[in-house]
């Protein structure tokens, strides 16, 4: 089959690996613009892109190219831009996406599944049409979330399921797509950074989840202070919420144990260490 691929980031690098060792003809791939990636002038190129030139396949970042080859399929992911109806209607094209649809359309189902407090989530392989995340499943596989999965332990796996699914059924034909139910739906919006703040008169389990997903922050002294990794403490602490007793810091209901932290301007840290540096005093809270 000959295949048009759409992606940028480095989830989206082992599907079209998978899709090229499985014999497919990848006529194109469309992927994001050079960026500057770190500090300087200098660009890079999007996971995906670096992929496929070292496969020695055809990159753009324009789809507009789409128009010019001839493809059997396109298929889509996180590719993370709209594409046009008027290439829809040029290529059919498919998407991994990683929810069990109609639960979690949108733009970061990972982490709004663990937000959530969702004990499974999944990868569609779904037709791409011009609604968010409607079109019709082909495939779909369920995976369990524990309660200290993480986004990218989470991410990972789904990732080799979607890559999975995407290879079977290319080899064994898509079938007809199943109408998504009008049920359940529910839209993983983009997280913003004030979505990972911790808010500590919060119970400690939602506070845990917000950790899991990466990025998480407090401020600590009227700084900044991410949190890299912590634990649901038993037996919870007392305390008012955000006070430190060590490394255990209290919540609304319940107590996190915070593993690494990172300062504002430092790097990350073991949080036994950074405690041991503040040299806390009574009047410390997390969230000031």
């Amino acid at each position: 089959m000959r295949i048009a691929y759409l992606g940028s980031p480095e989830m989206a690098v082992p599907p079209l690996r998978a899709v090229h060792e499985s014999g497919h003809e990848v006529v194109l791939v469309v992927s994001g613009a050079d960026k500057r990636r770190g500090r300087g002038k200098a660009t890079s190129p999007s996971p995906v892109k670096a992929a496929a030139l070292e496969l020695g396949l055809d990159v753009t970042a324009d789809p507009e190219d789409l128009l010019a080859v001839d493809a059997d399929l396109g298929v889509v992911v996180a590719f993370g831009r709209i594409i046009k109806p008027h290439l829809l209607a040029h290529l059919a094209m498919v998407n991994i996406h990683f929810s069990l649809l109609p639960r979690w359309r949108g733009a970061a189902p990972v982490e709004r599944a663990i937000l959530a407090g969702d004990d499974r989530t999944g990868v569609c392989l779904m037709t791409v049409e011009e609604g968010l995340d409607t079109g019709g499943v082909y495939a779909r596989c369920e995976v369990p979330i524990g309660p200290d999965t993480t986004a990218a332990e989470l991410r990972e796996v789904l990732v080799a399921t979607g890559t999975d699914l995407l290879v079977d059924r290319l080899g064994s034909g898509l079938g007809s797509p199943e109408p998504q139910s009008d049920e359940g739906v529910t839209y993983a919006h983009k997280l913003r950074s004030a979505d990972l703040e911790l808010h500590w008169d919060r119970p400690a389990v939602e506070l845990h989840r917000i950790v899991r997903v990466g990025g998480a922050w407090t401020t600590f002294r009227g700084k900044r202070l991410k949190v890299h990794s912590a634990r649901l403490f038993r037996p919870a602490s007392g305390g008012e919420p955000g006070s430190l007793d060590g490394v255990v810091a209290a919540t609304g209901d319940g107590a996190l144990e915070l593993e690494v932290v990172q300062p504002e301007g430092r790097g990350a840290m073991e949080a036994a260490a950074w405690v041991r540096g503040a040299q806390l005093t009574d009047d410390d809270r997390l969230g000031r």
